[in-house]
């Protein structure tokens, strides 16, 4: 004990009974590094063990209260405590042992900082696991800091250490200070299940109280549960909180002013779901959030959790669903977080080959670890349960499931030779049965950027069980096909038309994120060919061409107002642009195409199934022309698009049914910015067959723009 090395001091400080000549007595040992005087409650006087800082006492066990105080005078002046020794460790083995299998999905209910009552005391219970520990002691403002005030004891072989401190409460700071069995090495730890954390660039984990934030979402929760989400549309706006609007002096806005703006803006403008870049904790600003330190706790830049949870709220009031963006591929070394947390890998793999990234400077989670696989599902299932998102959106499943991931030949196979992560598998796949067992309505969506089969197909079908994915393939060939001049459009026409192909192997989100205006690649609208007025149209055909092709819509901020430079993490968006006619006509176009496919059936209700889309004309190439049909049993709408600066009039294209046909959408139209070509009045179809089709009609395509049209009802 002197020595800061005993893993147990429950079994050797606090009361202990004995037998004494007239009866039981109790034996009681106080380790109290720089204590002058102490006394026991009862006027008991305790006497120094000669050279040291231990301080005994024996005598009857009815002069003993059962949660006695201790009173001692040191150099800062008079203290009292009730001693943390009188309180037996508590948490269930059962829980432990179910942690240690890796099925503990609530695990933050028994590890971390708990604040709580015992015996009518109040005090705060730490758990941790350690297994390589020698000792842990918790550590904080309460003790200055001192490891040998407060030693936790451990759970037989579970290798989690526990202690309940009375007297602390919510707000107090804290850390575990450990120290490793074998090389003694002291270091100082966040808690990995910490609810809250100081704000950068401090490290401290924060005691939060049981939340008194009062839930006004029932309803939404329940619709949510009985919501179709395979058929109902989903339009995703993509937020970093940081940046997407900054006070005047830099300062982050709260998640309470955000939900006073954010939310408003998201509505006005359509939007069905917000995806936030991670919000849980991480130490460095620029990571955006994917180099997570707090994997329960989110970042302080913005308040604290009861903030985040009424920004949650109002986004549900709102109707607006929110995602999580959520990193279980990887951690940062960090010396305050989890890399090497007892001072040997714990939660990373131990051979590097498997337990660093090489390409981000990071480490792997050990997915074959059971406290490991609870830690991450646990994560996972407190975000949906106590912030109640409306799922997940997986970060880079790539680097998880193969394990070659950027090592090209230098990788340690599985036990069959093969480069797949057998357990990261097992694990994604448990993580989504859980989470659609447990948060009925939730969705877990992967950005996964290769061919792997079956990535959004039910695990007992022999799929991943993700709900959806992000389809990489058509963002890249998209965002290379408007990257080019319109005169070479025609040699990569395919680039268009290729994802059709595969459209129905997964069920896809189409993603324009933020991943695709940074790192030099420029803004969208930087990326576009061509003079001011050809770029904003070419925008506007992206978007027209996004909004009406099968799958879920997802657009980066600033993309809805057309913005001119790559985004910066630092700073707020540049709103001024909002000013710009052009600009807002950019906006305005995006608020319509949302406000259509939500409203319209044929544009969202079979996006993952054939019988929602046909081709009208998708081998033009010399024009540069696509027109198809999106459907909705016997109703649907025609979409026509040009991809080149030349008007097109006159345009025969075949229709599947006899009628007029009403330009409902123009991304051409004035009130967007465009020249305002296109089909004013209603177009009679003629009995004259085209590619197919029983009947034809001519009309107007605009340049770089494109036309929703709908059959007039007879």
């Amino acid at each position: 004990m002197a020595a800061g090395r005993h893993h147990h001091p429950h079994g050797v400080l606090g009361p202990h009974p004995i037998a004494g000549p007239r009866g039981e007595e109790t034996a009681i040992l106080l380790h109290l590094p720089r204590a002058s005087h102490v006394t026991i409650e009862g006027d008991l006087e305790p006497r120094r063990l000669e050279r040291s800082d231990f301080f005994f006492w024996r005598g009857s066990a009815a002069l003993v209260p059962q949660h006695y105080c201790v009173h001692w005078t040191d150099a800062q002046g008079e203290h009292s405590r009730h001693d943390p020794y009188t309180f037996a460790p508590e948490i269930d083995p059962g829980s432990l042992a179910s942690f240690a299998r890796g099925e503990h999905h609530s695990a933050w209910e028994m590890l971390g900082a708990v604040a709580r009552v015992r015996d009518g005391i109040r005090g705060v219970r730490f758990a941790v696991w350690a297994p390589h520990a020698e000792r842990v002691s918790v550590v904080g403002p309460f003790c200055q800091w001192d490891g040998r005030q407060y030693p936790m004891s451990t759970r037989e072989s579970s290798g989690v250490f526990e202690l309940f401190v009375p007297g602390l409460a919510a707000g107090e700071l804290y850390k575990f200070e450990i120290r490793h069995r074998d090389t003694g090495t002291l270091m100082l730890k966040s808690d990995p299940y910490a609810r809250s954390a100081e704000m950068r660039p401090a490290t401290a984990s924060r005691v939060t109280a049981e939340s008194p934030h009062e839930w006004r979402d029932s309803a939404w929760l329940a619709a949510r549960a009985a919501h179709s989400w395979l058929h109902a549309p989903m339009s995703i706006y993509e937020v970093h909180l940081g940046s997407w609007r900054r006070h005047e002096d830099g300062r982050f806005f709260s998640y309470r002013e955000l939900a006073d703006t954010l939310v408003p803006y998201a509505k006005d403008l359509g939007y069905t779901h917000l995806e936030l870049l991670p919000v849980t904790e991480h130490p460095l600003d620029d990571s955006w959030g994917y180099q997570t330190t707090g994997y329960f706790a989110p970042t302080s830049r913005h308040g604290a959790p009861d903030d985040l949870r009424y920004f949650v709220d109002t986004c549900h009031a709102a109707g607006l669903g929110v995602l999580l963006d959520w990193v279980p591929g990887h951690f940062p070394r960090d010396s305050h977080g989890l890399a090497r947390f007892d001072g040997a890998p714990l939660y990373e793999y131990a051979d590097p080959r498997r337990g660093e990234h090489r390409d981000w400077g990071t480490l792997i989670f050990d997915y074959e670890r059971h406290e490991v696989r609870s830690f991450l599902l646990s994560s996972a299932c407190w975000w949906l349960s106590e912030f109640h998102f409306d799922g997940l959106r997986v970060d880079a499943v790539a680097s998880m499931l193969y394990l070659d991931f950027s090592r090209k030949d230098d990788f340690l196979p599985n036990r069959y030779g093969g480069n797949q992560n057998l357990e990261a598998i097992g694990f994604v796949r448990t993580l989504n049965s859980i989470v659609h067992a447990r948060f009925p309505g939730a969705v877990v969506i992967a950005e996964e950027s290769t061919d792997w089969p079956m990535v959004s197909r039910p695990a007992h079908a022999g799929g991943l069980g993700f709900s959806m994915k992000w389809n990489m393939g058509w963002m890249h060939d998209t965002l290379a096909y408007f990257g080019q001049d319109p005169l070479f459009r025609a040699h990569h026409h395919q680039r268009l038309t290729f994802a059709m192909m595969y459209a129905y192997t997964e069920n896809f989100v189409l993603p324009l994120s933020h991943d695709e205006v940074v790192h030099l690649k420029r803004s969208l609208l930087g990326r576009m060919p061509g003079d001011a007025w050809q770029r904003l149209a070419n925008l506007r055909l992206l978007y027209l061409y996004l909004w009406t092709l099968p799958g879920k819509k997802l657009l980066f901020m600033g993309g809805e107002f057309g913005q001119e430079t790559e985004w910066d993490f630092a700073a707020g968006l540049p709103w001024h642009l909002t000013h710009d006619p052009a600009h807002a006509g950019v906006q305005q176009l995006v608020r319509d195409l949302n406000r259509l496919y939500v409203a319209d059936p044929c544009l969202h209700r079979y996006e993952f199934e054939p019988q929602g889309f046909q081709w009208l004309d998708c081998d033009d190439a010399a024009s540069s022309f696509l027109a198809f049909v999106r459907r909705d049993g016997e109703a649907f709408v025609v979409v026509a698009l040009n991809f080149t600066p030349v008007p097109r009039t006159g345009l025969r294209i075949g229709v599947p049914q006899a009628g007029h046909y009403r330009e409902i959408l123009n991304s051409d139209s004035a009130y967007y910015g465009g020249s305002n070509l296109g089909n004013p009045l209603a177009i009679a179809s003629t009995p004259a067959p085209h590619r197919g089709q029983p009947h034809s009609l001519e009309l107007t395509l605009p340049p770089l723009g494109g036309v929703v049209l709908r059959r007039d009802a007879s």
